[in-house]
């Protein structure tokens, strides 16, 4: 028992001094925390903190479950907010034969390139070049997908062989060399037993540090449908584990509703997921959230969320799971729906920004007012979070509210500045320091 007690206060004190290490790149007068830290979209400011913790949750149904999703508003000449010393430029307006596409998921190559998944076209796209601001050489890389989303290169290093594509029902692949701007050959399946229909289409795909394991992010088919008696939930809301050649081998971590962006830490090794919670309990319930993955771990879904926090609707089922639940690294506002991300390591940033993660808010339908329509920033001390993020790129609501934006995917390019999906207003945006 001593032993075991000495080993918990080692953890608390570990714990603590990435707390303070991470607190040195935080501006602690501009740290909004508690029912502050609960925004309206149209409020956001470049280089405002946020703190959410459990302890703030409201209780279910403490308020109505807003309903405002439609369109978005004509973008005219508006442009995102980026933090003071920071530009943004319209990098590219994204189209498909002659129309304005949707681009998604976006990962830069190791020449530079930047590959995109235009997904409601079935199409990745590779964008080249920067002059004056803009692209120098666009072309589709491969169609005849199926809502293509996550996109991953192997082996990693300069030189992969490989471009992985994850559609809704499958992984296939393409082979690959540097500066291809089109596939060589026919796209080769390597899983197509991928559980697919019904809500949270996107799939998500990262390997592990040693190349050996291939992940994928599969999300629910529902808001809360139990497992047990909703046999559509089979291997979703999960992050899957498969080899490279496409073998499915374990879920590696459960749970995870719509675990809509993932990605490798590349400090730790760890895999991180992006999360879209569920919806319908109140406009500040529950918080979306970016974590580690632990393997084998348990996030909650359906039965209880953030923490032991039980389901309501679900009427007590599975208490022996409520102890074994593992509370998120950092909430995020609720209802911003937190797609994909990356972790920042170029030079062009200050070099507070070194190792940061950058993840895009698309926004969400479920609340009185609007959430997310921004990028946040994810301050992270040798490669831990301490709970805390940041309004990096705001600006996608008009005046009135309205959204006329909404980020998808984020990447670093090859100078060091980020570029920013936005299938809103049908563009890619590059921010620059």
């Amino acid at each position: 028992m001593k032993t075991r007690t000495l080993l918990y206060s080692a953890s608390v004190f570990a714990l603590a001094i990435v707390a303070l290490q991470a607190a040195d790149k935080i501006d602690t007068k501009n740290l909004v925390t508690g029912k502050a830290a609960f925004a309206d979209a149209k409020d956001l400011k470049p280089g405002t903190y946020h703190k959410i913790t459990a302890a703030d949750l409201p209780k279910p149904f403490e308020t109505p479950s807003g309903r405002g999703f439609g369109p978005v508003a004509a973008r005219g000449d508006l442009m995102p907010k980026a933090p003071a010393g920071f530009k943004v430029e319209l990098y590219a307006e994204v189209t498909a034969e002659g129309k304005a596409a949707s681009p998604r998921k976006i990962i830069t190559a190791p020449n530079g390139d930047l590959f995109t998944a235009l997904s409601n076209q079935n199409m990745v796209a590779v964008y080249r070049g920067l002059k004056d601001g803009k692209f120098e050489q666009t072309s589709i890389f491969a169609t005849g997908l199926n809502r293509p989303y996550g996109i991953a290169f192997y082996p990693s290093g300069a030189n992969p062989q490989w471009v992985y594509v994850a559609n809704t029902n499958g992984i296939v692949r393409f082979p690959y060399k540097n500066g291809d701007l089109k596939a060589t050959a026919a796209a080769q399946v390597l899983a197509s037993d991928l559980p697919a229909g019904a809500n949270h289409w996107t799939r998500d795909i990262v390997f592990s540090k040693d190349g050996k394991r291939l992940f994928v992010a599969v999300g629910s088919a529902s808001n809360f449908d139990d497992p047990d008696t909703h046999p559509s939930e089979k291997n979703r809301a999960n992050v899957l584990e498969y080899t490279p050649e496409g073998k499915f081998v374990k879920v590696y971590a459960a749970g995870i509703r719509n675990p809509a962006g993932m990605n490798l830490n590349p400090t730790t090794g760890e895999v991180w997921v992006s999360v879209n919670e569920r919806d319908e309990l109140g406009d500040n319930l529950v918080p979306d959230y970016i974590t580690s993955v632990k393997e084998g771990g348990f996030y909650g879904w359906p039965w209880y969320y953030i923490g032991g926090n039980p389901e309501p609707r679900l009427n007590g089922a599975h208490p022996e799971m409520k102890d074994k639940v593992i509370v998120p690294d950092v909430l995020i506002q609720p209802h911003s729906a937190s797609l994909a991300f990356t972790f920042y390591d170029g030079k062009m940033f200050p070099a507070e920004y070194q190792g940061d993660l950058f993840a895009a808010e698309h926004g969400s339908w479920n609340r009185a007012v609007k959430s997310g329509h921004e990028v946040v920033r994810v301050p992270l001390e040798k490669g831990k979070a301490s709970g805390v993020y940041q309004d990096f790129l705001t600006g996608f609501t008009n005046a009135q509210g309205q959204p006329w934006g909404r980020p998808v995917g984020v990447a670093v390019g090859k100078d060091g500045s980020l570029f920013v999906t936005d299938d809103g207003a049908n563009v890619i945006w590059r921010v620059s320091r």
